[in-house]
């Protein structure tokens, strides 16, 4: 195992060369990936309704192809699952990624090429263990296994010969088949759509093995450590996997998660974020203990970038890589090996730097607050909370909040329901704590809250340990691709929980 573990710390290496190219000329790197594109998807049904024979820059590009969202393109997709080919992408494509839909309400089903699976996909999984080893040279990580928390997969219901599930578990049902060497648990327990028996199989068959690195959404890797520590009667990892020594997590905001896998994994483990989606791969953590994301230009994506205050305008205007300014917000916009053409992903990223390009993820595009004009997004949610918690020595583990209008019981502020990991000793200072740190965050709500005149304080809600998770439960929403919806501009969800149990 050891000499294993020398060759394939030796390859992962050799690859930063290739990523070092595309830093040093990104510019050519995202021309070379839009004509690329472009020519490939000429004689598709897009591609000829768009002329794509003709657009010989990403000008005309910009005045041909409209941006385009799921329900734009959805009517393109569904013809696709039937069984209908050469639409958005010129190969076969028989896998469809199934994503929550959470800004729109309900599933979307992602086509999936085999050039997105190898070269987007895979590309994006090699290249994270590629920073890893250059990172961390003297890294054991091959010398065990890797704990993959995979989602499940469908035959499709128009389509016998196509499949959907989570893109996890598209990744997974496509390895080579020596991959299945190096991870666990078997692809029989990985790929279950049941997930409570699941979490309770991968428990009872990894503790055997020699594992050395976790792979998942964090919620769901929390959940099952904690199920692991549980069957065993252990209090740390450790105790179980002693090589155990990094985290490879993506999906969700991992600060809420970060006490808590402190506290029951080795002091020495290593976190490493990437940001990959149903649509693609996009970011991975470069460096060691950072927050910024290296932003990845070779990965069959070619990306526009929209500022915020250009959203909802009747004729957007987008940006080219060479065009943005760092510490602002964009709606991140993609072109894709799969067929998905100038798609508005519904995330925001802001740079942090410009050379090399390296991003944070902010927020959603339609996963805000803003019906008092106070524009809170996601990433001021995170930081407020994490400065609470810091401050009133809290564990937050799920919330969610929604504005509660003013009426003649009450005035307006915003409705916090929150799942404490722990419990501050004072909820009237966590909430001062909270309330201070986003006006201390986001100027808009900030004048908001002055002298109570349109805001009032945020009120809390705490509501019992698994509450989030039942409630997910209940909406048939489990699994690794479907998240706690965070921020919501109406009060559908709150109410749906307040309606499904007392709070504490």
């Amino acid at each position: 195992m050891p000499f294993i573990n020398s060759v394939i710390t030796w390859v992962m290496k050799k690859r930063m060369h290739q990523i070092d190219q595309f830093i040093r000329y990104p510019y050519d790197t995202q021309e070379d990936w839009f004509q690329r594109l472009i020519y490939e998807a000429r004689y598709t049904e897009w591609g000829k309704k768009h002329g794509f024979s003709e657009i010989k820059n990403r000008a005309q590009y910009r005045e041909r192809v409209p941006l385009t969202n799921y329900e734009d393109l959805q009517p393109y997709i569904d013809r696709i699952r039937r069984g209908e080919q050469n639409i958005l992408w010129n190969t076969e494509i028989r896998w469809f990624a199934k994503s929550s839909g959470t800004t729109a309400g309900k599933s979307k089903f992602i086509p999936v090429s085999n050039e997105a699976i190898e070269e987007t996909h895979y590309r994006g999984g090699k290249d994270m263990l590629s920073f890893y080893c250059n990172n961390h040279p003297n890294t054991k990580l091959f010398t065990g296994k890797t704990l993959g928390l995979g989602g499940s997969q469908h035959v499709n219901e128009y389509d016998s010969e196509s499949f959907y599930g989570d893109v996890s578990a598209i990744i997974m049902r496509n390895l080579p088949f020596w991959a299945e060497f190096s991870r666990t648990p078997s692809m029989e327990v990985a790929l279950m759509d049941k997930w409570e028996e699941k979490i309770r199989r991968m428990a009872e068959i990894t503790i055997k093995d020699n594992v050395t690195s976790l792979a998942g959404v964090p919620s769901w890797g929390l959940l099952l450590f904690q199920k692991i520590l549980e069957h065993t009667g252990k209090t740390n990892i450790s105790q179980i996997w002693p090589q155990f020594e990094a985290v490879f997590h993506g999906g969700v905001n991992f600060s809420p998660y970060r006490k808590q896998f402190d506290k029951i994994l080795p002091e020495n483990v290593n976190y490493i974020e990437n940001y990959n989606a149903s649509e693609g791969f996009f970011g991975i953590q470069d460096q060691k203990d950072s927050d910024e994301l290296l932003l990845m230009l070779d990965y069959g994506i070619y990306y526009e970038f929209l500022p915020m205050d250009e959203l909802d305008k009747e004729h957007p205007q987008t940006l080219t890589l060479e065009e943005v300014e760092t510490h602002t917000n964009y709606a991140l916009i993609i072109s894709t090996n799969g067929g998905l053409w100038r798609y508005l992903i519904g995330d925001t990223i802001r740079f942090t730097c410009k050379n090399p390009y390296r991003i944070q993820v902010t927020g959603r595009t339609k996963h805000f607050i803003n019906a008092f004009g106070e524009e809170l997004i996601i990433d001021n949610a995170e930081k407020a909370l994490g400065i609470a918690c810091q401050k009133t020595g809290a564990m937050v583990n799920e919330y969610t909040a929604a504005p509660l209008y003013q009426d003649d019981n009450q005035k307006a502020s915003h409705e916090w329901i929150i799942e404490f990991e722990k419990k501050p000793d004072n909820l009237e200072m966590f909430t001062d704590e909270l309330d201070n740190a986003l006006k201390n965050i986001n100027s808009d709500y900030e004048a908001k809250r002055y002298k109570n005149m349109l805001l009032q304080k945020p009120l809390l809600k705490p509501v019992k340990h698994g509450t989030f998770y039942q409630w997910m439960k209940k909406r048939g929403k489990l699994g690794g691709q479907n998240k706690v919806p965070r921020l919501s501009n109406n009060r559908e969800y709150v109410e749906d929980i307040r309606k499904m149990i007392a709070p504490e």
